[in-house]
C-alpha cells in the first residue's frame, strides 16, 4: 500500500510545501522559476502515479482510473501555465501593469490553486472534496483582482458571490447525501466515503438523492460555467491575468465537472432514481446554443474565448448527460483535450495581450504579418478549439455528434446548429486578429511560445491517432460512468 500512496501524497504535499516555501521569497524572478520547479516536480509525481495506477482508497485519499487521468492533466497544464506565467507576468511588472506589492503572494496562490485541485481530485471523502473546490474558488478569486484595478475588483467580487452561491447548492447537496447514506452505512466518515456510498448506492432513499443530485448538478455547474449559472466565467476571464484564465479554463471547471461525474456515479447503482442525464442535456445545449450567440457581440479577447470555454463545457455535459460507452468516451476525451487546447490558446492570447498592449479586437488585427510566428500559432489554435480536423477536439466533438444521433436524433440537430453557430464566430475571429493591416502597436518581444506548441502537438496527435493504452482506459472509464 505504501508505495502507491506515496506518489499520490507527494502530488498533494509538493505544491502545500511549495507554497510555504514562495510565502517567504519577496523577489518575483526567484519565485518564478522556483513556481515553475514545483509545478514541474508534481508533474514527475503524477506522472509516477500513472504508470503504478493505484486503485481504492488508502486513508483520506482514494485512486482510480478515473482520477489519476485528470491529476496527470491538471499538473501538466499547471506547469506549462507555469512556464508561460513567468514570462507573461515578468512583462506585466516591468510595464507596470503589475505592482511588486500586488505579486507578494501570487506564486503561493498559484501552488495553493494546484494542491487544492488535486486534492479536490484524489480525495475519497465528499465533504473534503467540496472544501479543496472552495479552497480553489478562494484563491482564483484573490488571483482575478490582483491587478486591483475598479474593473479587476468588480470582476473578482462577483466571481465570490455567485460561486459562494453555487458552492453553498453544492454543500447542501453533500450534506443531503450525507443524510441519506447515514441510516445505512452509520455516521461520519462512512458515509462520505465514495467506495462505501457507491457500493451501498441502491439502498440508499431515492426521494432524497434525487433531491441531493439537482443541488448538486446546480452547484458544481455553476463552478463549470453551465448556463444560466455562468455570469462569473466572462468578467473573470476578462480582467484576471492571462495565465489564470488558462487555469480557470483549462483546469479549474473540469475539477467542478469531475464532482458532478463523481456524483453521478452513484446514480448508476442505485434503484428508483431518475436519470440525471435530461438534466445535464438540457443545460448542456443551452450552454452551447447560448455561448454561440454570444461569441458574436464580443469586444474582448479575453472575453471573446471565455464563452467559447462555456460552449465547450456545454458539449462535455451534453456528452455525459447522453451516457453510454461512445457518449461517456467522447465527454472524457472533449475534457482532456479542450484542456489542452484552451489553455494555450490562452497562452497565445496571453502573448497577443503582450504585443499589442490591449486584448480589444480592434487594436488587434493582422497578426500573420506583425508577428508571423505568433500569428499562425494562433490560427492554429482556433483552429483546434473550433473542433476541425486535425487535432483532437475534433474526434471528440465527432464522437459526441455520432452518440447523440444514435440516441437522440433531434438532439442531434440542435447540437450540430449550435457548433456551426460557434463556428462561424471563430472564423470571424481568426479574420479579425490574424489576417489584414496590423492594428495597434508592433512589440518584437513575443516571449517564448513552446508551452502552445507543446499543446498544440499533443491535441494534433490525439487528432491522428490515440494509442491503445489510453483508449482502453477511456473505455474502463467510460463503463465507470455508466
Amino acid at each position: 500500500m505504501g508505495e502507491f500512496l506515496n506518489p499520490a501524497a507527494t502530488v498533494l504535499i509538493l505544491p502545500l510545501t511549495s507554497a510555504l516555501l514562495l510565502a517567504l521569497i519577496p523577489n518575483y524572478r526567484v519565485g518564478a522559476w522556483l513556481n515553475i520547479i514545483a509545478t514541474f516536480a508534481t508533474l514527475c509525481a503524477a506522472g509516477i502515479l500513472v504508470v503504478a495506477r493505484p486503485a481504492g482508497a488508502f486513508g483520506l485519499l482514494f485512486v482510480d482510473d478515473l482520477n489519476i487521468g485528470f491529476v496527470a492533466l491538471t499538473s501538466l497544464v499547471g506547469f506549462t501555465t507555469a512556464v508561460f506565467s513567468k514570462g507573461y507576468i515578468g512583462h506585466e511588472l516591468a510595464t507596470g501593469h503589475l505592482k511588486p506589492a500586488h505579486l507578494r503572494y501570487y506564486h503561493t496562490m498559484f501552488q495553493i490553486l494546484m494542491g487544492a485541485m488535486n486534492l479536490a481530485l484524489l480525495t475519497s471523502i465528499t465533504g473534503v472534496m467540496w472544501a479543496a473546490i472552495e479552497i480553489a474558488t478562494l484563491t482564483t478569486v484573490l488571483m482575478v483582482g490582483i491587478y486591483r484595478s475598479h474593473a479587476a475588483l468588480e470582476a473578482a467580487w462577483k466571481y465570490f458571490i455567485l460561486s459562494s452561491v453555487g458552492i453553498a447548492l453544492a454543500l447542501f447537496g453533500t450534506i443531503l447525501v450525507y443524510s441519506v447514506a447515514q441510516p445505512v452505512v452509520g455516521d461520519g466518515l462512512p458515509a462520505m466515503t465514495w467506495t462505501i456510498l457507491q457500493a451501498h448506492a441502491a439502498k440508499f432513499d431515492p426521494a432524497l438523492l434525487n433531491i441531493a443530485f439537482v443541488f448538486l448538478l446546480l452547484g458544481y455547474g455553476t463552478k463549470a460555467g453551465l448556463v444560466p449559472i455562468h455570469a462569473w466565467l466572462p468578467d473573470a476571464h476578462a480582467e484576471g491575468p492571462t495565465p489564470v484564465s488558462a487555469l480557470l479554463s483549462g483546469l479549474l471547471l473540469n475539477v467542478a465537472l469531475y464532482a458532478i461525474l463523481r456524483f453521478k456515479m452513484l446514480f448508476v447503482g442505485a434503484h428508483g432514481l431518475f436519470s440525471p442525464g435530461p438534466m445535464m442535456i438540457t443545460l448542456g445545449l443551452v450552454s452551447i446554443v447560448f455561448a454561440g450567440l454570444m461569441l458574436y457581440r464580443r469586444r474582448d479577447i479575453k472575453r471573446f474565448f471565455a464563452y467559447s470555454s462555456i460552449e465547450h463545457m456545454g458539449i462535455i455535459a451534453f456528452a455525459f448527460g447522453l451516457g453510454g460507452p461512445l457518449a461517456n468516451f467522447a465527454g472524457l476525451l472533449h475534457m482532456a483535450m479542450h484542456s489542452l487546447t484552451k489553455s494555450g490558446l490562452f497562452f497565445a492570447v496571453g502573448h497577443i495581450i503582450r504585443v499589442k498592449g490591449s486584448q480589444k479586437f480592434d487594436a488587434i488585427g493582422g497578426l500573420t504579418r506583425s508577428h508571423p510566428l505568433l500569428g499562425w500559432t494562433f490560427v492554429a489554435c482556433v483552429i483546434a478549439i473550433a473542433g476541425l480536423p486535425p487535432f483532437g477536439l475534433f474526434t471528440s466533438e465527432f464522437l459526441v455528434v455520432t452518440a447523440a444521433v444514435e440516441a437522440q436524433p433531434l438532439l442531434a440537430i440542435v447540437l450540430v446548429v449550435g457548433l456551426l453557430i460557434s463556428l462561424g464566430a471563430l472564423f470571424i475571429c481568426i479574420n479579425r486578429v490574424a489576417f489584414g493591416e496590423p492594428k495597434g502597436k508592433v512589440d518584437t518581444d513575443e516571449g517564448t511560445l513552446l508551452p502552445i506548441i507543446v499543446h498544440l502537438a499533443i491535441v494534433l496527435a490525439f487528432g491522428v491517432f490515440i494509442p491503445g493504452p489510453i483508449v482502453n482506459w477511456f473505455q474502463h472509464v467510460s463503463r465507470m460512468l455508466g
